[in-house]
């Protein structure tokens, strides 16, 4: 399987990838604990093309997706300038807004092509955060990177319980 990670800019073509596999995982991920009108209701309110165009074309917001075999497969979508309350004043952050692979591919080489390539943008910032759902496959994957648990809060997107984890890039 050839695996790429690549930056994805304000296109046509690269939201349509985006939230192709952005519904897909949503689908997925939240079929057991949402009820699936709530999700074709979040997927209708949120999945709007021009807003993403503009929000991608926004310097402080980046998209990363991984494809495998030219198809894309998953994402990481992170903002620079987040300050968290428990940040340090005058600190570079970047927040990881999402990170997801689709289930099937879900495997370590494809999960390492996209972080490696996460890493090579985030360079300039002083710490890393992810809000991520407290039952998210990749918690542990995060806790492996060194990532080290902030505090306990809900999700964005359908209010679950989740955690804030934080990454210190300067002591890398």
């Amino acid at each position: 399987m050839e695996i790429v990670s690549k930056f994805v800019v304000g296109s046509d073509q690269g939201v349509d990838e985006f939230f192709d596999v952005k519904k897909a995982f949503i689908k997925n991920s939240y079929k057991e604990i949402v009820a699936s009108e709530i999700i074709e209701n979040y997927i209708q309110e949120h999945f709007d093309h021009r807003k993403m165009i503009n929000i991608l074309n926004d310097f402080s917001n980046q998209l990363i997706m991984v494809f495998a075999d030219q198809q894309p497969v998953g994402y990481c979508f992170f903002q620079t300038g987040n300050f968290y309350p428990e940040a340090e004043e005058n600190q570079k952050m970047t927040a990881i807004k999402e990170f997801s692979i689709l289930q099937k591919y879900d495997l370590p080489e494809v999960k390492l092509s996209l972080w490696n390539k996460v890493k090579s943008a985030i360079q300039f910032a002083d710490s890393l955060w992810i809000n991520i759902r407290e039952n998210d496959s990749q918690i542990q994957f995060f806790k492996d990177q060194k990532f080290i648990f902030v505090k306990d809060t809900v999700s964005e997107s359908f209010n679950l319980p989740s955690f804030i984890y934080k990454l210190d890039l300067k002591k890398l």
